[in-house]
């Protein structure tokens, strides 16, 4: 008979322990086909990742994170959002899911990142509260968009500002070649302050920022582009959706959300405290002015007109940036659709608001 070592044993023991715990930490992935139902119950220990810092202040000021939590979903929330850090965390397997406007689930497609569509939002009053406006640098007469042309413009192809810029541009019955476009991430206040030191004449700025830029840069001044830019969007990682557990999570957090959205609606002192005082710093005169520029949010109905607007934005990015087409419908899981419509109820926004 051969004798092993003791200390040889309890190592080998301690070894396959270890592995043994390793595999119990690894969930077993059910596959969901993105043709099938979703899935109605929540298995216990479901989490999502989710960046949606915004949404997350007013589901645990309103009380809906008690849903999620009484309907089995843990969320492990990131201070993610936007198109370049969602869709660097998404290859780096650390999100599920992001809020952002349409360009990022775009950009995903087209570097090789697959995502969906779960969740979409209009602004009731587009028009009268859009999201950018153009900034114009100190000194620089900017009072139309035909006065673009040969100015230096802010410009990032990757993100919802720059395909902006573009349909600006298109509108005004202006090619690239007309203007100069500076390569320049918008992050943080990175626009405001290539504005103040006349880096660019133009960059689009975020409407609620808009007051604060021209009291700090006396001479500054801003222009309405008159063009829709609401897009509001979550997108997840396709393999987020094609799991059961996480598919199931999700349904519930879209259905929140979506009362997320309306309670904000109902309560804007409270939206304004939860998120711009309590998370962005701003004291509450400012909190409750950026809630009133923004506008009121809606849930639609149906999902048709916002993906008739993505197409038409994709084929000019495709044409502008030199893309390949997509068809945009690919990129939009339509089965959480219903979903919003349900939790939404006779608050539902039946037609294209504009």
């Amino acid at each position: 008979m051969i004798k092993i070592p003791r200390g040889t044993v309890g190592a080998a023991l301690a070894a396959v322990l270890v592995l043994a715990a390793g595999c119990a930490e690894e969930r077993a992935v059910t596959k969901l086909e993105l043709t099938a139902a979703l899935p109605d119950r929540v298995p216990s220990g479901t989490v999502l990742r989710l960046g949606d810092p915004q949404y997350q202040a007013v589901i645990q000021a309103s009380g809906l994170d008690k849903e999620l939590s009484d309907a089995g979903v843990t969320v492990e929330w990131a201070n993610i959002s936007g198109g370049p850090q969602s869709i660097q965390a998404f290859r780096a397997d650390k999100l599920d899911c992001s809020a952002v406007a349409d360009i990022p689930s775009l950009f995903a497609a087209w570097t090789g990142t697959a995502t969906k569509i779960v969740f979409q939002a209009v602004t009731l009053d587009p028009l009268e509260h859009p999201i950018y406006k153009l900034g114009v640098a100190p000194g620089v007469s900017v009072t139309s968009l035909a006065d673009l042309r040969g100015k230096k413009i802010a410009y990032s192809a990757g993100q919802a500002q720059g395909a902006l810029v573009l349909r600006v541009l298109q509108k005004a019955g202006l090619s690239q070649s007309d203007v100069q476009l500076v390569e320049l991430t918008s992050n943080g206040d990175s626009y405001v302050t290539a504005l103040g030191s006349k880096a660019v004449d133009v960059a689009p700025i975020g409407a609620q920022n808009i007051k604060l830029y021209e009291a700090k840069y006396p001479g500054s001044s801003s222009i309405f582009t008159g063009i829709r830019d609401d897009a509001s969007t979550v997108y997840c990682l396709t393999s987020a959706v094609e799991d059961a557990e996480k598919a199931a999570a999700l349904k519930v957090y879209v259905a929140v959300r979506t009362k997320a959205v309306l309670w904000a609606n109902e309560h804007p002192a409270e939206y304004a405290k939860a998120y711009y005082q309590d998370t962005q710093g701003l004291n509450e005169a400012d909190a409750k002015a950026v809630v009133e520029i923004q506008g009121e949010k809606g849930i639609p109905a149906s999902w048709d007109a916002a993906i008739t607007r993505l197409q038409e934005t994709a084929d000019l990015l495709a044409a502008e940036q030199k893309h390949d087409r997509l068809d945009v419908t690919t990129l939009v899981d339509r089965r959480f659709e219903p979903v919003q419509a349900a939790a939404a109820g006779d608050r539902v926004v039946t037609g294209d608001a504009s």
